[in-house]
């Protein structure tokens, strides 16, 4: 991936959730240090809820999945990392790696520190970033005015909300926001709108930094039909919604698959699913895609001039 044209940025920054973000982070790693990734830190299910509910943590489960892409396979350290507990008992269904990273954070001054000691033992270059190093979570409004508390709730909501918030309201973690207003690029996605993508969106550091940067914003859309509500409204009426919720224009051009590459508007269509699984995107076809986006861009820069 040397020729790829993304080499030629210094910062490129993806935002979003664990399965989605992971997946790119795994896609781009070849940027090594050029690359980080900013992770939501709302999610409240699984093994990660549980570790929420008794220990008032940050969502560990997004930043373990990042992290884990990212690392070299196989290798004890990612076995271990990976390593999921069963039967039936106070361990079942946790996550080696979520408690790893919540004992280094009690042994930490503060979150990204137990962050970037699994970075150095997995010998990850690749900065990864907690959204926040606050417990918060993910509430959305309903149009009758009911509140939706939590991301799991959210996500099984029936129809889209009319708002998002988040409660307590945090602060930004501070290298989150340097690496966007740094950033030569910024993506975003793919995964859940409304609980993957749009969380750290909600930070107003966070919104106020993507405001400041000149960074061109690409979102990536899903391959499947996601399970939230809003799989019933356009692609189109979810980026519409998302600049209205935030009062500013995020997206400049989105990626999406389909047999045939072609570009229509700001949307760029190519080839993206893997051929090992249909709900995930070609690592290499997805490095590709990006870096065919960013040549276009450069082309046409040259023509102006």
């Amino acid at each position: 991936m040397q020729n790829n044209k993304l080499n030629q940025f210094e910062n490129i920054v993806a935002v979003g959730g664990g399965h989605g973000l992971g997946r790119v982070l795994s896609s781009l790693s070849f940027l090594g240090a050029k690359l980080t990734g900013v992770v939501a830190t709302t999610d409240n299910g699984g093994s990660t809820g549980r570790l929420r509910q008794q220990q008032d943590c940050i969502a560990w489960g997004d930043l373990r999945n990042c992290l884990s892409q990212l690392s070299q396979h196989p290798s004890t350290g990612s076995l271990l990392f990976d390593y999921r507990f069963s039967g039936e008992n106070e361990l079942s269904g946790h996550n080696l790696g979520n408690l790893i990273l919540l004992a280094l954070d009690q042994l930490c001054v503060r979150p990204l520190e137990a962050v970037n000691l699994i970075r150095q033992l997995l010998n990850i270059e690749t900065k990864v970033i907690p959204m926040s190093e606050e417990p918060t979570h993910l509430v959305a409004i309903e149009a009758c005015g009911n509140r939706v508390f939590g991301e799991t709730s959210v996500d099984g909501m029936n129809s889209h909300p009319m708002a998002l918030s988040l409660e307590p309201m945090v602060t930004a973690t501070y290298e989150a926001c340097e690496a966007v207003r740094k950033a030569d690029l910024i993506i975003l996605g793919p995964g859940s709108f409304l609980t993957s993508i749009m969380p750290p969106l909600l930070l107003p550091k966070f919104a106020s930094a993507l405001n400041q940067s000149r960074a061109k914003v690409i979102l990536i859309d899903n391959l499947t039909r996601e399970p939230s509500p809003s799989a019933d409204i356009s692609l189109q009426q979810r980026i519409d919604w998302c600049h209205q919720i935030l009062g500013l224009k995020v997206v400049d051009q989105i990626l999406c698959h389909s047999e045939d590459s072609y570009q229509d508007g700001i949307i760029s269509y190519r080839p993206l699913v893997s051929k090992h699984h249909a709900g995930l995107h070609d690592k290499r076809a997805l490095a590709d895609a990006l870096a065919s986006m960013v040549e276009l861009d450069i082309e046409k820069s040259s023509l102006v001039v």
